[in-house]
């Protein structure tokens, strides 16, 4: 028993090379984004004069502050479309529901580089010129897949009897959809939120293919920098938006589990308190 219950050293090796050869470049760049010296191979010391660079240069600020802009709106926009057509589908059980649904699915599998060139002749035909709007607009269009896939997970695993009974109760379709189904959705709603924020923030194909001349979001504008020379405050950039889309990407996994805990916990206060 002792010997089926020991872990292979051939597997536990590989896996510690495999975690080394994923996140050593990472660990790499938020090292070195504290280096005293302008170097990208020689650590000199510890400092931080490469984030006061990244903070006192305009142009990245106005690049993070367009990032968050689009991110914001595309995380908005994506939650409403997302849900509102998670709602839809999950209501027909046709064959056309079943085929919207699937064609639903496809941004999730088709390369983001299709959708960008996709995006770009769709833009120059409609002859709007490329900006901000036109990022944001793909970013939203992009993003409503992970939304309605989130989203009609969590539909899923509600009971149809909990909105029939509020209609039972005297509710319209609206209210019962209002009061007691959107309040269902608010931790599946949460995480595709954050989860669509934190993919949009950091999104460079897409936005590489639709964005205009500046203001650029910021994973263009770093790419547009390392083109004309590399400097050690792209590793403090790098840094920041590491640090942000793991706060995001954390926030999006907990958030939901707290809110289905506290709702949860509600719902025993209100059944206890009936019960006594």
């Amino acid at each position: 028993m002792a010997g089926v219950e020991r872990r292979p050293r051939l597997a536990s090796v590989v896996t510690v090379l495999f975690f080394a050869w994923l996140y050593a470049p990472i660990v790499a760049v938020v090292v070195f984004s504290f280096n005293s010296i302008r170097s990208l191979s020689t650590f000199g010391g510890v400092s931080t004069r490469w984030y006061a660079s990244f903070f006192h240069d305009d142009s990245l600020i106005r690049s993070l502050l367009a990032s968050i802009a689009i991110a914001t709106v595309s995380a908005v926009g994506a939650l409403v479309l997302g849900t509102m057509l998670a709602l839809g589908l999950e209501r027909i059980s046709s064959r056309t529901g079943r085929a919207v649904g699937a064609v639903t699915l496809l941004p999730l599998v088709t390369p983001e580089i299709v959708t960008g060139v996709a995006a770009l002749l769709f833009f120059h035909g409609l002859g709007l010129k490329l900006s901000l709007l036109t990022v944001t607009l793909a970013e939203i269009t992009f993003s409503i897949a992970y939304v309605t896939v989130i989203v009609r997970g969590r539909l899923a695993a509600m009971s149809p009897e909990v909105e029939e009974a509020a209609r039972d109760l005297g509710c319209t379709p609206w209210q019962a959809v209002r009061l007691v189904t959107l309040p269902t959705l608010v931790p599946a709603l949460v995480g595709a939120g954050l989860l669509v924020f934190a993919l949009v923030f950091d999104d460079f194909v897409l936005a590489f293919f639709t964005t205009g001349v500046d203001p650029q979001p910021l994973p263009v504008r770093i790419y547009s920098s390392i083109r004309f020379g590399v400097s050690p405050a792209i590793n403090a950039v790098g840094t920041v938006v590491l640090a942000f889309s793991a706060l995001l990407i954390v926030l999006a996994l907990v958030a939901p589990r707290l809110l289905r805990r506290g709702g949860a916990g509600g719902l025993d206060l209100i059944t206890g308190g009936e019960r006594s």
